[in-house]
């Protein structure tokens, strides 16, 4: 019967599956859980109480923050920043190179992408290196990132354009794709009240 381990963690404990490598030097928070089949790399640093679910390889340079949810079969290459309580749904792709060549070296081209507090990205979605995914942005799945994603904004399709706007709390927010200064809306789901502005939408209290 497969077994989690408990392994030294930054302020207490972790849990791995008896199956995952965490290479020394790889640091993991209290209270995570790297479930089947994953590998953390020396260099990475991943906060407390995330989750990364099976088949998931995290490599050096990669920061983690708190409660971030990494479903299977995602692989977080070099450079990639999640703030927060971000959600990476199954099998999305994130790129570290804009035109790699298997027989030219370009790691020293590595392009950093940040992908901020609460965001959410969808299932097979692919993020192209480079570009910011803003704090509570939500990728639909199988959309493709070839710009920043505002804060706020639900992107779809391919390329990835920004189709309405989410509430902190998930749900879709009464408001047109490119909504005028001083439009407005309030989450039905939870009260928070948004404002439309020249850049996107913001939180209104």
């Amino acid at each position: 019967m497969s077994e989690m381990r408990e392994v030294p963690a930054a302020g207490g404990t972790a849990l791995v599956h008896e199956s995952s490598y965490v290479d020394e030097g790889a640091s993991l928070g209290r209270g995570t859980r790297v479930w089947h089949f994953c590998h953390v790399m020396a260099g990475a640093v991943i906060g407390e109480a995330c989750s990364l679910g099976q088949n998931v390889v995290v490599m050096p340079r990669v920061t983690l923050g708190r409660n971030v949810k990494v479903q299977n079969n995602v692989s977080l290459y070099e450079g990639v920043q999640c703030e927060d309580d971000v959600f990476l749904g199954p099998s999305m792709v994130f790129t570290n190179v804009l035109n790699p060549r298997s027989h030219v070296s370009r790691k020293h081209e590595y392009r950093e992408t940040l992908v901020k507090r609460g965001a959410s990205i969808g299932a097979n979605a692919t993020i192209v290196c480079g570009h910011d995914v803003g704090e509570y942005a939500f990728v639909g799945a199988g959309a493709v990132v070839t710009r920043e994603v505002p804060a706020y904004a639900l992107v779809t399709g391919v390329p990835a354009r920004v189709a309405g706007w989410m509430c902190e709390c998930g749900e879709r927010l009464d408001l047109p794709a490119h909504p005028g200064a001083g439009a407005k809306a309030t989450c039905a789901a939870c009260g928070k009240r948004y404002v439309g502005g020249p850049d996107g939408v913001r939180r209104a209290d």
